[in-house]
């Protein structure tokens, strides 16, 4: 039976969907459903009768009686829940009234929690060792949760030890991550503000916090624990014992030495430490690797020095909620801690960055590779390379340019910590090193603008790259010399600049070449244009801007000759009324002739004819 994974079960799968009133609800339909089950469900109209406490042997008969036991516990626990949450958005908070009912059903909680760990403690019930430290850590913790509200912080702590013992013993054995994760979430915050209200010293770690609280007057209960893990009661959890083992208590920044006062802090600084030295054998032992191999690599670094970044950030948090003004000497502190270990994870953010972008920081022309390594493998043996298509020489180097464009914005990160600014020394190198990122970048681009046959933009790029390595060159040359198989951070070397610096000299050198390889080829084709056939006058190509110059001998045609040329038929059409040619003129002279006959034959050949009155009539 897995108590407290049953019960994380349950709150998930209520909370999801609901709030602590539909946990409540639902707890009351499946704890009917249990009684009835067990066939103690009181009777519609029947009467009510105080139920007497579970037995170990009830326990052993049926397991139903732990689940009926676990869901009273809850459901109690749930309804303060519900109260806490519903009294949580008010302005004067939480009242007395509602605080002590809080605690009252809170302590309802815990007693049956209690009770059903003292009935698997019995023999006779037939529970596991596990099963009775899950019960008595799962009691612990709702009665640690009454004493919190109730504000008894030493009581309060002694529970909470005891719940954290008792996890972190079975957080070893399991394999689920359940445990591990109510402790971190949960029960540690619940420690560290409740050893605060105690006045116990910050530096403290949470694990020798829970040792020292832990009631060692419960024999069997010591016992117990020792059988599953002797560890925890000795050193603590393993996790916070590896952390713990020369933990620092001071950090150097930009040469200021900083007191660690938090505990957590100083553990997590201790990891970054540990894993740094771990990253530096691995490249060193591994020899050559591939690029995503060694920036997995980094992986561990990574997640250690956020892990102190969001110490820091928490302790920072907690103090401004106690009132702790900026001008406080611990404030002061926590900020200078800060901006180190913020430091130091964009640091290793922006060498991740550098070995993905390959050897060199990139400023080597490395193509011809393929994508998988057996095929790589087969080729270098075969003694022969392929080169790949121009379209995916520049898919890599868009993929470089978004490498250097995330190193840029990191850099501008560090630029926004707090102090970097008043720092001049430090203001300048990361403008140094932004200048070297940058050269690089264009030279990435120039590279693209040159597969693709842009000559002339490529040229301008490396121009530009060349210009802010020359101005990144003094600041970084001061720089130390690192070790070749040190890992990849911010640091920019005295190296790493002179090498960019020669391979820009080269590439400039180059492009010129092919700038003006492409002059002349436009020159010469130029020139077989105009060899093949007369060259048109200027009066032709006034559209076309002279590039050359403007030949000033032809200008015309001269003297003109003749050309066709469009004309409309609408022009045509009318200009035929109006066109004589020398058949129609004749015609037209025959037709007048004839015309001119006929009307003289009858004037000729009349006679007069009498009329009537004024030549009327008959």
């Amino acid at each position: 039976m897995d108590i407290t994974k049953s019960v994380i079960s349950l709150r998930e799968k209520a909370l999801l969907y609901g709030d602590y009133s539909t946990y409540r609800s639902q707890l009351s339909g499946k704890l009917l459903n249990c009684r009835k089950k067990l066939n103690i469900a009181t009777k519609n109209r029947g009467k009510f009768h105080p139920r007497a406490p579970v037995t170990p042997e009830q326990i052993a008969e049926n397991h139903e009686y732990v689940y009926l036991q676990l869901l009273t516990a809850e459901r109690a626990w749930a309804h303060a829940m519900s109260m806490k949450a519903s009294h949580s958005a008010d302005t004067k908070g939480v009242t007395s009234k509602a605080r002590s009912h809080i605690v009252s059903r809170l302590g309802k909680a815990a007693r049956t929690a209690e009770g059903l760990s003292e009935a698997l403690s019995s023999p006779a019930s037939g529970a596991s060792p596990t099963d009775v430290l899950d019960a008595r850590a799962y009691a612990s913790l709702l009665r640690g949760a009454a004493l919190f509200e109730r504000q008894s912080w030493e009581p309060c702590l002694k529970s909470y030890a005891v719940c954290r013992i008792i996890y972190s013993a079975l957080a070893t054995s399991a394999k689920g991550d359940v445990f591990k994760d109510l402790l971190s979430e949960t029960i540690d915050p619940s420690i560290r503000y409740a050893a605060y209200q105690a006045k116990i010293p910050r530096t403290q770690p949470i694990a020798a916090i829970a040792r020292k609280a832990f009631d060692h007057a419960d024999p069997q209960l010591v016992d117990r624990v020792k059988s599953v893990n002797p560890a925890v009661l000795e050193h603590g959890d393993p996790d916070a014992r590896k952390g713990a083992e020369g933990a620092p208590t001071a950090l150097v920044w930009r040469g200021r030495e900083v007191k660690i006062e938090d505990a957590t802090i100083a553990i997590a600084w201790a990891a970054v430490g540990t894993a740094r030295s771990q990253l530096a054998e691995k490249l060193a032992s591994a020899g050559s690797l591939h690029p995503k191999d060694m920036a997995g690599a980094y992986d561990e670094i990574l997640n250690a020095s956020q892990d102190a970044v969001d110490a820091t950030k928490q302790a920072i948090d907690e103090l401004r909620a106690e009132g702790v003004t900026q001008g406080d000497p611990r404030m002061q502190s926590l900020q200078i801690t800060r901006t180190a270990v913020n430091y130091e994870m964009i640091s290793w953010r922006i060498g991740r960055n550098r070995v993905l972008v390959g050897g060199s920081d990139g400023a080597k022309l490395e193509f011809g590779v393929p994508a998988r390594r057996k095929r790589q493998a087969e080729e270098s043996t075969a003694g022969r390379s392929k080169d790949e298509a121009p379209g995916r020489q520049i898919a890599r180097l868009k993929e470089k340019v978004v490498l250097y464009d995330g190193i840029l914005q990191s850099l501008e990160s560090i630029k926004e910590l707090p102090g970097v600014a008043n720092d001049q020394d430090l203001s300048g190198r990361l403008d140094a090193t932004s200048q070297y990122f940058t050269a690089l970048k264009c030279l990435a681009i120039a590279r693209s603008h040159a597969i693709a046959g842009n000559a002339v933009n490529s040229l301008a790029l490396i121009k530009h790259a060349l210009d802010q390595c020359k101005a990144a060159i003094p600041a970084l040359s001061s720089q130390d010399e690192e070790d070749d198989f040190a890992p990849r951070n911010i640091q920019v070397t005295k190296r790493d600049v002179s090498l960019l610096h020669d391979t820009l000299t080269g590439e400039l050198q180059r492009g010129r070449a092919l700038v003006e390889i492409f002059n002349l080829n436009k020159a010469t084709n130029t020139s077989q244009s105009t060899t093949t056939g007369p060259a048109k006058p200027l009066s032709s190509r006034l559209s076309d801007y002279p590039s050359g110059g403007v030949d000033l001998d032809n200008i015309v045609v001269y003297p003109p000759r003749l050309e066709p040329f469009p004309v409309k038929p609408l022009f045509l059409d009318v200009a035929w009324n109006y066109i004589e040619y020398p058949n129609k003129r004749e015609e037209a002279g025959v037709k007048e002739a004839a015309s001119a006959q006929e009307q003289a034959a009858p004037e000729a050949g009349a006679k007069p004819q009498k009329r009537g009155w004024f030549g009327f009539g008959r």
